[in-house]
């Protein structure tokens, strides 16, 4: 999926402001997650931003594996919902532009969590599951 928003973040010079700088509006905006929020209500549930709500994921079959374009678009929709349910329940974890200039997790040690990268392997093949990833960071 295209986020044109992180391309123009991307494209402006060293030292420039950016909307990173304004971590309540970066995590409201990455925690929209519309196709995957969508998918959930289809098969009965809510995702309320918690690790429960990642056990209840992991359980929904992405389908649709044939089409690369909605497959690209929930892969990422569940990394930004993975990352949502880290930054709202880990202390000290906060969102930050990576090493490509896209989203990653970074927990209160320092440890980076690239996050879209882990939903487009839950999207691709199932797994990881995105309650083991949560139940592994929040041991660190």
């Amino acid at each position: 999926m295209n986020l044109p928003f992180l391309d123009n973040w991307r494209k402006r010079p060293a030292g420039a402001a950016t909307g990173w700088s304004d971590p309540e509006g970066v995590a409201q905006l990455l925690s929209e997650c519309e196709l995957l929020r969508v998918r959930a209500t289809s098969a009965g549930f809510a995702l309320d931003d918690t690790p429960g709500s990642l056990e209840a994921l992991d359980q929904l079959l992405p389908g649709r594996r044939d089409d690369p374009e909605e497959l690209d678009w929930l892969g990422n929709d569940a990394g930004l919902y993975l990352g949502t349910v880290i930054v709202r329940n880990l202390k000290g974890a906060h969102w930050s532009p990576g090493p490509d200039g896209g989203p990653v997790i970074v927990l209160g040690s320092g440890r980076q969590i690239d996050v879209v990268t882990a939903g487009h392997e839950w999207a691709d093949q199932g797994n990881p599951e995105l309650s083991r990833i949560y139940a592994e960071v929040a041991e660190t």
